[in-house]
């Protein structure tokens, strides 16, 4: 499988439509899952989600 995304740019959860920005790729067995970071406005700090390559967008 392909990576489809470089580290740093800014992509789309396809479930919720958060804007993430990729932090590191993580080989699974079968595919790849991407550490995405994020910014929560209500406890203003910064969370970060494990999430397979193929929920995400890339962003525009």
């Amino acid at each position: 499988m392909k990576r489809l995304f470089k580290k740093g740019e800014r992509v789309r959860n396809s479930g919720d439509g958060k804007v993430m920005e990729v932090l590191k790729y993580i080989k699974n067995k079968s595919s790849y899952l991407v550490e995405c970071a994020w910014f929560d406005m209500e406890k203003k700090e910064i969370r970060t989600y494990k999430l397979k390559q193929d929920k995400l967008l890339k962003a525009s």
